[in-house]
């Protein structure tokens, strides 16, 4: 039931993108410094989306890796209290 719902919003989107270079068909000119590119609009917002969707993966990824190492090092110092937990509860009281 899951792969046919997958399946089917898959095939939604699938048509819905056509349908949207299909509207979008104008060409545009992009003007860099070093040349000019002529492309349909519906291409220009999907790769601008695209570069988009990729720096914010790189801009979370960043930040995931920061707390990763953060909380690597919460463990490892979570582990050595209950080390010197278990350490100090199996010595001999003294007097």
């Amino acid at each position: 039931m899951i792969k046919l719902i997958k399946l089917l919003v898959f095939v939604l989107l699938l048509i819905s993108g056509a349908a949207f270079a299909v509207l979008n068909s104008q060409m545009v000119k992009l003007d860099f410094y070093f040349s000019i590119v002529e492309l349909p609009v519906s291409v220009i917002i999907i790769a601008f989306m695209a570069i988009g969707s990729l720096l914010g993966v790189l801009a979370s990824s960043v930040i995931m890796l920061r707390l990763k190492h953060e909380n690597n090092g919460l463990k490892r110092k979570a582990n050595m209290v209950i080390e010197e937990v278990k350490n100090l509860r199996t010595m001999p009281i003294r007097d």
